[in-house]
């Protein structure tokens, strides 16, 4: 059975118990700034949870697709994904624990065709010093389930995870009592930390299980549902929202209780075809079955590469689809960080071109099921995800360069061998594009260094961090606090210059007048790129109120010209450009940067340029003293207040920055 198959199946079924299906939510949720992603089916129903009733009745259901990146260092196992789809359905203040209970077992036996002599289940052991007692309701249901299959269920009262490890299972226990680390859901996780006011309760949770062989107990103790092996694997959360916490911190039964079910629609799919690898299910096979034709290279032995590819495009997808692009800030950036990861793992498979266009059209084709309300940008996914690619090679071609020849390492056969943050095997990128310096010897990187390849070349910390380990690079001991002594000091830099650095008419070194000298970075480029090319300052004003900018033209601007100006300021203030400096000789700022300038003859010999956005191809680079903001994002909405002349062949432009567009 396919991941599509299931998803339909889901929805058939709880229609036929009486629930609406609704629409699920974007990814990104508009006017929800405690978080980046839709992380679970309940998050955009959370509303409905605490008491607002629901358009479409008191049955609902969906599948919605999530995303955590939390889980992100943990890609390259069986079973984590940082996208994936919640199979939900939810009872608000109609049936509970029984009917769900029993619905649930039908859907998995049933309707997908799962052995219930593999299914595993777990309840709440309760919590005395709250009040709280032992969810045996729950347990009981669960008895009269099995009992129907013919299966006798004994219970285990394990308590934790820690004591299940060292105790496991014995002959025919198939109910596991779990404490509220394991079996408790609130918004802020067990009974101690729930929020006031809000609706909490236990849970029930579903385990499939793929063999006592597939356990390592010298790694993870005795398998039990709760363990870290790879024996069971959660498939499904029944969480029944029975209590609230009052002021004084403890609990009150609802009047009205609600049920929340979650199912993973990957871990299902991959229960269903005897699979405890999800990677193997319709949704990531076509994917992995294309690296494997690109790279030449087999899943079995490239399972952490190609899982994290598989798992990075798909999310990136997603995001391009629902109309997100890659950036420096937020949801982009998360966005340009999975891309970006991607292409790094493919350098390990031998994949040193640009191939998500061989990608990217799989994972749209898989995901054709959903419905267009989500995915409203499906025909700009791939050109978006194209564009990052090609842009980020060049900042990777630039970064990994520079960063072989600080660390003086050859690569491959480095004679240093770190284990990964995931403890995984050492993986040299590959020699297509890292070709070993003649140099034999490896000198430990300190954060210093770190900072200056994110500064200079655009190549971020978490990926410098990722390639030292993968090439056996070895960190200094406090790389993170130098790193962040580092920025630090260049923010320092940035607030405090000195006022000789820059005499370009800077009135003060405050916020607000730091932001107008950047904007008029912005400015200048803007103008060469729709006015003329040649265009250069001629002089400026600045204050903590406005700027004044000179420079030379030979007519005035239309309105349409100031629009288009005005307008590509803006966009790049949006798009939350880098702004960074480095010190340079003058010669090479000049002929390989390219940095525009006005006085070369009169410049020393070692001078500061600044540049905003991507190293490789900037939007701007300028010789200038400085100071500026850090990012374009901070300044505000631009807006040209006036044009006019102010000698012969030289306009003048004033300009204010506000909060929001007038």
């Amino acid at each position: 059975m396919n991941a599509n198959e299931v998803r339909q199946k889901f929805l058939d079924f709880q229609v036929k118990k009486g629930h609406k299906v609704i629409a699920p939510a974007p990814l990104v949720l508009e006017g929800d700034p405690t978080t980046l992603f839709t992380g679970s089916g309940m998050q955009p129903l959370l509303p409905y949870l605490l008491g607002e009733p629901h358009k479409d009745g008191k049955r609902l259901c969906d599948s919605q697709p999530s995303m955590r990146l939390q889980d992100i260092e943990d890609i390259g196992d069986p079973r984590h994904t940082t996208v994936f789809e919640m199979l939900g359905n939810w009872s608000l203040g109609d049936y509970f624990k029984k009917e769900q209970i029993h619905n649930f077992f039908e859907f998995l036996t049933k309707e997908i065709g799962l052995d219930p002599q593999k299914i595993y289940v777990t309840c709440f052991i309760g919590n005395e010093k709250y009040g709280i007692p032992k969810d045996t309701e729950a347990a009981k249901i669960w008895q009269e389930v099995f009992k129907k299959a013919g299966i006798e269920a004994k219970i285990a009262e394990i308590g934790s995870a820690e004591n299940g490890d060292k105790r496991g299972i014995k002959e025919g226990e198939r109910i596991f009592f779990y404490d509220d680390h394991e079996n408790w859901w609130s918004r802020g996780g067990g009974c101690e930390s729930t929020p006031i006011g809000d609706p909490c309760g236990p849970d029930s949770e579903v385990f499939y299980d793929f063999g006592e062989d597939k356990q390592d107990v010298e790694k993870y103790g005795l398998s039990h549902p709760a363990s870290d092996g790879a024996r069971f694997m959660e498939i499904g959360n029944q969480v029944f929202m029975q209590y609230r916490r009052l002021p004084d911190g403890t609990f009150e039964e609802l009047e009205h209780k609600n049920v929340d079910f979650g199912g993973g629609l990957e871990r299902i799919t991959a229960a269903s075809i005897g699979s405890f690898d999800v990677f193997k299910i319709s949704l990531m096979k076509p994917i992995i079955d294309k690296l494997e034709e690109i790279s030449g290279k087999s899943y079995d032995n490239n399972t952490d590469e190609m899982r994290v590819i598989a798992d990075h495009i798909r999310g990136a997808y997603l995001l391009a689809a629902q109309g997100l692009v890659p950036s420096n800030k937020t949801q982009g950036y998360a966005m340009r960080r999975l891309v970006r990861r991607a292409i790094l793992r493919a350098l390990d498979l031998g994949i040193s071109t640009n191939f998500l266009s061989e990608i990217v059209p799989i994972v749209a084709d898989n995901y054709a099921g959903l419905p267009d309300s989500i995915l409203t940008h499906r025909e700009v996914a791939l050109e978006t995800l194209l564009k990052e690619e090609v842009a980020f090679r060049k900042t990777l071609n630039k970064g990994l360069k520079e960063l072989r020849r600080v660390a003086h390492v050859s690569i491959p056969g480095s004679r240093r061998s770190l284990p990964s943050p995931r403890g995984s095997r050492a993986n040299p990128r590959a020699a297509a594009l890292r070709n070993p310096p003649e140099l034999d010897t490896c000198t430990t990187l300190t954060g210093y260094d770190l900072f200056k390849l994110q500064d200079t070349y655009g190549f971020p910390l978490e990926l410098s961090v990722e390639e030292c380990y993968h090439q056996g690079i070895e960190l200094s001991k406090d790389y993170q606090a130098e790193f962040e002594k580092a920025l630090k000091e260049q923010r320092e830099r940035s607030q405090t210059a000195s006022k000789g650095m820059f005499k370009g008419g800077l009135e003060d070194h405050g916020e607000q007048t730091v932001k107008y000298h950047t904007a008029c970075h912005l400015l200048l480029a803007a103008l060469q790129n729709h006015i003329n090319k040649n265009i250069a300052q001629k002089g400026s004003n600045i204050t903590a109120d406005r700027v004044r900018f000179d420079f030379n033209c030979d007519h005035k601007l239309t309105p349409e010209e100031l629009k288009a100006v005005e307008d590509q300021v803006n966009e790049w203030i949006d798009a939350d450009l880098p702004v960074v400096f480095d010190e340079y000789d003058k010669k090479y700022a000049r002929d390989t940067l390219k940095a525009h300038g006005e006085f070369w003859d009169k410049y020393p010999d070692v001078l500061k340029v600044y540049t905003i956005g991507d190293f490789e191809k900037p939007i701007s680079r300028e010789v200038c003293g400085g100071p500026h903001v850090e990012h374009t994002g901070v300044l505000g909405h631009f807006k040209i207040t006036k044009e006019e002349s102010s000698s012969a062949g030289v306009r003048r432009i004033k300009a204010v920055l506000t909060k929001e567009e007038s």
